[in-house]
């Protein structure tokens, strides 16, 4: 079976809710990454064998297959195709599982995976709650009742479950919370998300022309203090808007290929998709599946949590990383070393490209060898991705 390599990797800045971005159809914004893939590759128009885009709100501006829009507003040539899917918040994630298989099949070449999501435009849950007032039902049915009486599916109330479950406390989050920001603000300082970035052209409310390039959410002075002040999501519990991803419009897109199209097009390998997971988990706690995944991958991999170097487990909320970090006794320093969700964002269906976007730049600036993405998912589902950095000849 073919490798599947990852040759370019790129994101857009995150935007805050109604922020630089929030103005930038999502059709446009995901053609940004992927012309930002086509310039740093020097690729044809018309070698990429499919276009795969994860988006959740998949209504209004993200509706009528996004995918294949994106890749119609982009400069590749119109015989491109392109697909959108939906595994909630992994569904980027998904779409790099989708490309890497088709690649290691030697059935494509060449795929662009990536997401996008302004969560601006179309909020989470407009796909349902729009729908409401037409009398279009909801995504519960009797046969789910039947199986889940009297469960809410609630991401906010499974937060609170694995806090409890894992035995975390309030304080624990908040000092986590903070950390995220602190990270994610030396990191921008540093310049660490330069390469990765893709800058946005944006009009100001004055009418003014400006270039968005840095990651909005971040508090540069955000303390234990302030965060201890907020109240909590629900009276007696330990989750507030603090330790909860921040809602955001982003895109992110990473190019996977094969040897055969390496070879082809003179294109740089930079890591290999090593080993793909994904699973099922209780859906009332919905957010435990990157840990039961991490399992599944590390045995696949035939590799302990100790031989990756960094991990990228998706803060949908802060006791997601750190009840996973709990259970697989992972290190602390190793987990989202340059911040996550809670400081830079969750834009949804980017949020999984993202993630390996940032993740396979920071392998190659501490030129470490191992990276793990994990990530929660509504409805109870999991993804896990291993990366391995590759250099020079090794490929």
């Amino acid at each position: 079976m073919a490798e599947a390599y990852i040759v370019a990797a790129v994101r857009t800045a995150c935007g805050k809710k109604n922020g630089s971005l929030s103005a930038i159809h999502p059709i446009d914004l995901g053609a940004a990454v992927v012309d930002e893939l086509l310039d740093r590759t020097a690729l044809p128009t018309d070698a990429v064998d499919d276009v795969i885009f994860g988006c959740v709100s998949q209504v209004g501006a993200q509706a009528g297959n996004l995918g294949r829009n994106v890749s119609l507003a982009s400069r590749l040539d119109v015989s491109v195709p392109g697909v959108t899917i939906d595994r909630q918040c992994g569904s980027s994630l998904q779409a790099i599982h989708f490309g890497a298989q088709a690649v290691m099949s030697g059935t494509q070449d060449l795929v662009i995976c990536g997401g996008v999501e302004c969560m601006s435009l179309v909020p989470i849950g407009s796909n349902i709650n729009d729908s409401k007032p037409l009398g279009r039902g909801i995504p519960r049915g009797e046969r789910l009742d039947e199986l889940y009486p009297g469960i809410e599916f609630s991401q906010f109330s499974g937060a609170e479950l694995l806090a409890q479950k894992y035995h975390i406390t309030r304080k624990e989050l908040d000092k986590f919370g903070v950390l995220s920001h602190q990270r994610a603000a030396s990191a921008t300082r540093e310049g660490y998300f330069l390469r990765e970035i893709v800058p946005v052209e944006v009009t100001r409310a004055d009418g003014s022309l400006d270039t968005h390039a840095v990651d909005e959410g971040i508090r540069y002075e955000a303390s234990l203090e302030a965060m201890q002040g907020l109240k909590t999501l629900f009276e007696g519990g330990v989750i507030t808007a603090g330790t909860a991803s921040q809602i955001s419009d982003g895109a992110a897109a990473v190019l996977i290929a094969n040897r055969h199209a390496v070879e082809k097009y003179n294109l740089p390998v930079r890591a290999r998709i090593h080993t793909l997971v994904v699973v099922g988990s209780d859906p009332e706690i919905m957010l435990e599946g990157p840990i039961p995944a991490t399992e599944k991958l590390l045995e696949k991999a035939n590799l302990t949590i100790d031989d990756i170097d960094l991990y990228e487990v998706n803060e949908a909320f802060g006791s997601v990383p750190l009840a996973w970090a709990k259970a697989l006794g992972a290190d602390l320093r190793r987990l989202n070393v340059n911040g996550g969700a809670q400081a830079l964002g969750h834009p949804l269906g980017a949020t999984g490209a993202k993630l390996v976007t940032s993740l396979l730049h920071e392998l190659e600036r501490r030129e470490a060898r191992y990276g793990l993405v994990a990530i929660c998912e509504g409805g109870g589902t999991a993804n896990a991705t291993l990366i391995e950095r590759l250099d020079g000849p090794d490929w």
